[in-house]
């Protein structure tokens, strides 16, 4: 891997840090709040593809275990990655790669192509990984837990449009697919 490879693996890994800026909007009844975080987690894979999408991810999950306050709402700890969105976090993982896999593949990139990308692995598989992990983790019944994050995929489908709207434009700029080695 090239040196300037590294860098745009750790400015993604610091993006995806700065978007937990914005505070978490907690959900009424659910120990699960609303991030922008997984916006990042989509752009990683479309953006950089499968390999260095998944390691950006990697690097910011790993600041989060080790304690710094990347998370939303400046959360940080190990602690998390065991309570009801760790199933989430984990998730980010998987949903980079699949997203980063999906989009190396197209020959041409349409937002709409991307955004169904995006639309079913960042919002819904992500959505069905961090539920089941939540009912597991609050003893709850699997269709209540699928049924109560629900609540979140109208957001997270905006973030995918947003993400595809993004990653679309830029990838198309000659000079960003230079940089990015795309």
């Amino acid at each position: 891997m090239k040196l300037k490879d590294l860098v745009i693996i750790a400015m993604f890994a610091a993006l995806i840090s700065a978007m937990g800026i914005i505070p978490p909007i907690p959900v009424p009844g659910l120990p699960v709040p609303i991030v922008l975080q997984n916006l990042g987690i989509m752009l990683a894979g479309c953006l950089l593809g499968r390999k260095k999408g998944t390691i950006a991810v990697l690097i910011f999950l790993l600041l989060a275990v080790v304690g710094a306050p990347v998370l939303s709402g400046g959360r940080g700890g190990f602690a998390l990655f065991f309570g009801p969105t760790g199933g989430y976090l984990l998730s980010y993982i998987v949903v980079a790669y699949l997203i980063g896999l999906f989009t190396d593949k197209m020959k041409q990139l349409s937002v709409w192509k991307v955004f169904i990308i995006n639309a079913l692995v960042g919002g819904i598989l992500c959505n069905l990984i961090g539920g089941a992990f939540m009912a597991q983790n609050l003893h709850m019944d699997l269709i209540k837990a699928y049924m109560s994050v629900l609540v979140f995929l109208p957001g997270d489908f905006i973030k995918a449009l947003l993400a595809a709207i993004l990653a679309v434009s830029l990838r198309k700029n000659p000079q960003v697919k230079r940089s990015l080695n795309i």
